[in-house]
């Protein structure tokens, strides 16, 4: 890690990582803190996020636990409000929290789909709009989002609706990114493929083992990966990036290996 950026990178600064109890929330928080920042872990399962926070700590992370449901405009609002009244100014964002089901198109039910639309799309939203008036109410210059989102460049079969809402995220990176420029707030987002993570043992293992086989980088990535790659898009090094959309799939958005999940 340290090999790659310096340990003091975010010295000062304060990350909140959404989703940041397990997987690649989990990760990221462990970078960003190993790279200097205070990190703010935020979910709604409370038990997940103290297990995470007692790992972090383990490793001698300053590290916060919230909880939040992005879902929620009122528990979003709250939740800056009480990073304020705590004294933490949030520098980056990264918005992880999502979730999604597998489904066939035609059986999905329109609650389903709004669920999961709500989710991914509307709470990334509501974050990033929370964490924007932050950083005006607390004059916080040079902040950064970072959207994590999923592989889409196929589509996804058997996740129309996920499919739909991280698209619509993507847009919303852009879009954001041209509004609050003027703020001085970054917004980017990143499109991993097939991470090994415990969330892959909810899929067929199968059907991801062939579509890894067709990538051009023939393996699954890692949550690390991935970590790293929101380092370098919030991080003054990437300080002249904004709007845009890392593909870091093993090169699937080229050969269209998009696994049947």
């Amino acid at each position: 890690m340290n090999q790659v950026f310096k340990s003091d990178l975010f010295r000062g600064k304060t990350a909140l990582v959404t989703g940041g109890g397990s997987g690649i929330g989990l990760a990221i928080a462990r970078c960003l803190g190993q790279l200097g920042a205070r990190v703010v872990i935020a979910a709604r399962d409370e038990s997940r996020l103290d297990a995470a926070a007692s790992l972090l700590y383990s490793e001698s992370i300053e590290v916060f636990t919230r909880a939040v449901n992005i879902r929620d405009a009122d528990s979003v609002d709250t939740l800056f409000a009480q990073l304020l009244a705590d004294g933490m100014h949030v520098d980056v964002l990264v918005n992880n929290a999502g979730g999604q089901f597998t489904s066939p198109a035609l059986d999905i039910s329109p609650n389903g789909f709004r669920a999961v639309v709500d989710l991914n799309l509307q709470g990334t939203f509501q974050m990033s709009q929370a964490f924007a008036r932050h950083c005006q109410a607390s004059e916080v210059k040079d902040a950064s989002i970072v959207n994590i989102v999923l592989c889409l460049e196929q589509g996804i079969p058997g996740m129309a609706h996920a499919a739909a809402s991280r698209a619509g995220v993507v847009n919303l990176t852009k879009t954001l990114a041209w509004e609050w420029a003027d703020l001085g707030i970054r917004v980017n987002a990143i499109a991993p493929g097939t991470i090994a993570t415990e969330g892959l043992e909810n899929y067929d293992a199968d059907n991801l083992q062939q579509g890894v086989e067709q990538l051009l980088i023939k393996r699954m990535g890692e949550a690390e990966e991935v970590a790293q790659s929101v380092a370098f898009l919030a991080s003054p090094a990437a300080s002249f990036i904004t709007g845009i959309c890392l593909q870091q799939d093993g090169g699937e958005h080229l050969t269209g290996a998009s696994p049947q999940r």
